[in-house]
């Protein structure tokens, strides 16, 4: 793969850079039966990207139920504090991510994680030190798909967003490249499997 028209590397994390999506869903499980609501597991991964919050509101929205969205937020962030092992490193883009730190080029992650929840999970697997910048849900007012997460890590990284290619693993994150004006390349499986340019 050849990366060497860019200076900026973005990851996404869950399920891109951390196999942690099985996590986010354990904990979506035992929300969606405490209040007894349906538990559609391909769903919540099309959510992938998306802050709890974000998630909260459209599970709410897509079953036309009237609550609030802040009591699912509470109660799967506490199902997933309470789950130890949260993610394993994904072996192929984590080994990129070290070639081109290697090559000296400017790594960040952008994430729809809050950052507590990120930070853990980052520094337990050995990946923070390897990374300059980390955007997580709390540091922009909009979330994936619009590009604020990937737009906010490269004006951290002191480049143009054009300078940057993406790493993602749902279509919520390839059209949060896309709309921050990045070449981004799809992660399925564990698996880097296409490179979607953004038509300049």
């Amino acid at each position: 793969m050849d990366l060497s028209s860019y200076q900026g590397i973005i990851f996404d994390m869950d399920g891109t850079l951390v196999d942690s999506m099985p996590a986010h869903i354990r904990a979506w499980q035992q929300t969606c039966a405490d209040f007894e609501l349906p538990f559609e597991r391909d769903w919540f991964y099309s959510m992938g990207g998306s802050p709890t919050i974000n998630t909260a509101i459209g599970l709410l929205k897509k079953y036309h139920i009237d609550a609030d969205p802040q009591l699912l937020v509470a109660s799967k962030l506490r199902y997933f504090d309470d789950i130890k092992h949260k993610g394993d490193i994904i072996p192929t883009t984590f080994t990129l991510l070290q070639q081109q730190k290697a090559l000296n080029k400017r790594i960040a992650i952008g994430t729809g994680c809050y950052r507590h929840h990120a930070l853990e999970i980052l520094a337990t697997l050995g990946i923070l030190p390897l990374v300059d910048i980390v955007v997580t849900a709390n540091d922009v007012q909009q979330h994936k798909p619009f590009p604020d997460t990937f737009l906010q890590a490269a004006h951290l990284l002191n480049l143009p967003p054009s300078a940057c290619v993406v790493f993602e693993d749902t279509e919520l994150g390839y059209q949060a490249a896309h709309a921050a004006g990045m070449d981004c390349y799809l992660v399925e499986g564990g698996i880097i499997t296409e490179l979607r340019s953004f038509k300049r």
